[in-house]
């Protein structure tokens, strides 16, 4: 299994640090964000791995050679002339594949206690396109899933929206409960995808340039195979906020 690791972001709730580095480098106990997540990669057996920049994008090149690269094969997936969002970033740095691998994506600024071994098993048992990492907490933003935990939709809480409209419909001819055992869970922002199913459904839906990943998840229902992992006893904390970040650095994750 290879690794891409989702560096390119702009880091504005991050101000003023980002205003001359990139989120990335933002450190959490002393440690970089990106040094994190390459080692807990690294941990996982995963040795070829994809950082994608755009934002003091060389400051990043200049810190991974400043460290060997963490003794992995790293590659360089440039953004630096648009920032392509997460699923345009996907498309982007399966160019630098040479093979159909599956591929674990995991945000850079999330810090959790993930058990990424696991998430791989239950992704090659499923033989799912995509496998999600999810669990129930509040969001503002929830994915759908079935009884046999296929993603079938998206609800956006604070604004009542659902995707597809028609599941909207449905809840409120339920009284407000989601139908046939559907249920809500949030996305962790790490997933696993298998590049060939991935890149033959882009091209079907004729994806360039910048989309989001989760948008191209939910125009693939019924066209791809993905899935959600639930596991309860997750831990994790997006470290893209000043109060987040602060919180993260009173905790240790194993």
């Amino acid at each position: 299994m290879k690794g891409f690791i989702l560096a390119a972001g702009l880091g504005t709730r991050l101000r003023p640090f980002t205003l001359e580095n990139p989120k990335a480098l933002v450190p959490v106990g002393g440690v970089p964000m990106l040094e994190r997540v390459i080692l807990r990669m690294k941990d996982n057996a995963i040795n070829t791995i994809i950082v994608n920049i755009h934002h003091f994008g060389e400051k990043i090149i200049e810190f991974l050679k400043a460290n060997d690269n963490f003794g992995l094969d790293i590659r360089i997936s440039d953004e630096r002339d648009l920032l392509r969002d997460t699923g345009g970033g996907l498309l982007h740095a399966l160019e630098l594949l040479e093979d159909d691998e599956p591929l674990m994506l995991h945000n850079v600024d999330i810090l959790s206690n993930a058990p990424l071994k696991e998430l791989a098993e239950r992704h090659l048992e499923s033989q799912s396109d995509a496998t999600l990492l999810v669990s129930e907490r509040d969001s503002s933003r929830q994915l759908i899933f079935d009884n046999d935990r296929n993603l079938s939709g998206w609800h956006h809480v604070g604004e009542s929206r659902y995707r597809p409209e028609k599941l909207g419909e449905e809840v409120k001819l339920n009284g407000g409960i989601l139908p046939n055992g559907k249920i809500e869970r949030a996305f962790s922002g790490i997933h696993i995808v298998n590049p060939a199913a991935i890149r033959r459904e882009m091209t079907r839906q004729k994806r360039t340039g910048v989309f989001s990943i989760i948008d191209f998840y939910l125009d693939s229902i019924g066209s791809l195979k993905v899935k959600g992992v639930d596991m309860p006893n997750l831990e994790m904390i997006d470290i893209g906020k000043p109060a987040s970040l602060a919180r993260a650095n009173e905790i240790q994750f194993q």
